[in-house]
């Protein structure tokens, strides 16, 4: 039987991304499909905190989020994206406004209501709109409301994208022309034909032992991509967030950046701070900065974690400002109000990934990469806070722009040939699945972690190429599943963050090794690109 469809617009994943994306070609296009991992809600935007950056306040400017975003980002940002992206925050925000995102107000002196806004760590202003401190909650929520009610877009929970199919134009060109889909739920391969296919799968922080991010982070985006013939960029700085819950049990949660905005202080054990040794900016270092001293006290001293206290704040403060931590905290037996909060950096955000231009274009024809699956130039060596959502919105509509003015000249795509499962069998081995899981995410948290060198990277990169032999026989011989589809892809983002870490002789940003432990100024900073079937060491 044949379980194939046809779409205009088909978007993988459903975050600020895809679903922002969806709703502004719905209009335009007559059949738009939005597919989730899991549940729609599954992604990371539905988990973020934070906020989203733009300039509201009068004191602020352009000039100056401008100048944050590129300081953050350790001289590797393009001058030209971040002005791009800065400079349609107001509008982002206008637009989430339309579609019923409620963002926290408040009242100002003559009566009337503003935005209310927060600091987070390498801003010099208040500029972060939030809805709370769950923001992404709150943009997630309204955004599948809006997507659901529209006639034109199709949203298919639990498909997991196992290839993206193309077609060889010439010897230097592809075009895309759909995927290969499982549909969990019914444990059936589609055939799913696109005249455009977008990327918005998110990240791979999943890739790390420890980490902020749900679990549907495993870089699907990147290595789907890279399988296809895309380059990837910077790979090797994977933002380490300096504060996730710790527990003993495995259990973790994130400690919005905001909580420090607000006058959270990083302390030790016997109560003393200790940021204020590694920066003058203390707990509004950029997280980078804050990771690397909170990793070094750890060692330094031998501790299981430091403390995050905000307790100094009033009860009320702390309720209206972090009701969700709150309550969150408080399920593990901490008052915030009373007591401080014990945290360990983990990973958190993809700075790197698949190389596109301004408008969200890949190295393939009809096939765009938007959120934080795309390296754009934005974020650089080291993503400054709260600039994700908004670049999720940004490059959005960017790529919108983009396939509105080209997509009646796009031919429909011709036959597909339907999955063949014919030469394999349903495994009885799971356990290698689970344990192969398990290995590359240790490895990669003690060998390429916050602090690196390079014996530890080759080690890792040896590990990786062992896992890789027996992931492809696995592949090779039995049915898909979503855990192996996982996988797969989590050893291939692995490879990449190990080889772009291996081409960086130089500690910059967010890659930070003691083998080259400061940044080298004597030629302009370079990104770190990759190509398909090239690996060069040196």
């Amino acid at each position: 039987m044949s379980l194939s469809t046809t779409y205009d617009i088909l978007i993988i994943g459903s975050g600020a991304a895809g679903l922002s994306l969806a709703l502004k070609l719905a209009e335009h296009c007559p059949r738009v499909a939005v597919l989730s991992k899991f549940a729609l809600t599954a992604g990371s935007t539905h988990y973020a905190q934070g906020g989203i950056s733009a300039v509201f306040d009068a004191d602020d400017s352009i000039e100056s989020h401008i100048d944050d975003t590129l300081n953050a980002g350790a001289g590797l940002c393009d001058p030209e994206i971040v002005r791009l992206t800065v400079t349609e925050g107001k509008n982002s925000i206008d637009w989430l406004r339309q579609q019923g995102v409620n963002f926290t107000e408040e009242k100002t002196n003559s009566g009337e209501t503003k935005l209310h806004l927060t600091r987070e760590g390498g801003h010099s202003h208040r500029r972060v709109v939030h809805a709370a401190d769950a923001t992404g909650k709150a943009v997630s929520l309204s955004l599948i409301e809006r997507a659901r009610e529209h006639s034109n877009i199709d949203l298919l929970e639990n498909h997991n994208v196992i290839e993206l199919i193309t077609k060889t134009v010439s010897c230097t060109e592809k075009t895309v022309q759909g995927a290969y889909v499982l549909d969990s739920k019914h444990q059936q391969v589609k055939t799913i034909a696109a005249r455009v296919v977008v990327l918005a799968t998110g990240g791979a922080s999943k890739v790390y032992l420890y980490s902020t991010n749900p679990q549907s982070s495993t870089g699907d985006g990147i290595a789907l991509a890279w399988r296809a013939g895309c380059r990837v960029s910077n790979m090797e700085f994977m933002q380490f967030h300096p504060t996730c819950l710790y527990d003993p049990k495995g259990s973790s949660f994130l400690i919005s950046e905001a909580l420090r905005g607000e006058g959270g202080k990083l302390i030790l054990p016997d109560g003393s701070a200790f940021m204020q040794h590694f920066d003058a900016r203390a707990e509004l270092a950029p997280r980078d900065i804050v990771a690397r001293a909170i990793d070094h006290e750890m060692k330094k001293r031998g501790l299981d974690c430091v403390y995050l206290d905000i307790s100094h704040k009033s009860e009320a403060f702390i309720r209206e400002h972090f009701p969700m931590i709150y309550q969150q905290c408080l399920a593990f037996g901490i008052d915030i109000t009373e007591q401080p909060i014990p945290v360990v950096p983990a990973a958190h955000y993809t700075c790197g990934g698949v190389m596109t231009d301004s408008y969200a274009r890949t190295d393939i024809a009809n096939l765009y990469a938007v959120g934080e699956v795309a390296s754009t130039g934005l974020h650089g060596a080291n993503r400054m806070a709260s600039n994700s959502l908004l670049e999720c919105l940004v490059f959005a509509d960017r790529a919108s722009e983009d396939i509105l003015r080209n997509i009646d000249t796009i031919p429909s795509v011709g036959a597909i040939a339907d999955w063949d499962e014919s030469k394999v069998s349903d495994s009885d081995e799971e356990v290698v699945v689970s344990h192969n899981w398990n290995e590359l995410r240790h490895f990669m948290w003690d060998y390429v972690g916050i602090v690196r060198t390079d014996k530890r990277l080759y080690r890792a990169m040896s590990r990786i190429e062992l896992l890789q032999k027996e992931i492809a026989e696995y592949y090779g011989n039995f049915r898909v599943t979503s855990d192996l589809l996982e996988l797969r892809n989590l050893v291939i983002v692995a490879e990449l963050i190990v080889r772009c870490a291996l081409l960086r002789k130089e500690s910059r940003g967010l890659h930070y090794t003691l083998d080259y432990p400061e940044t080298d100024d004597s030629r302009p900073a370079q990104n770190s690109i990759l190509t398909p079937a090239i690996f060069v060491k040196n």
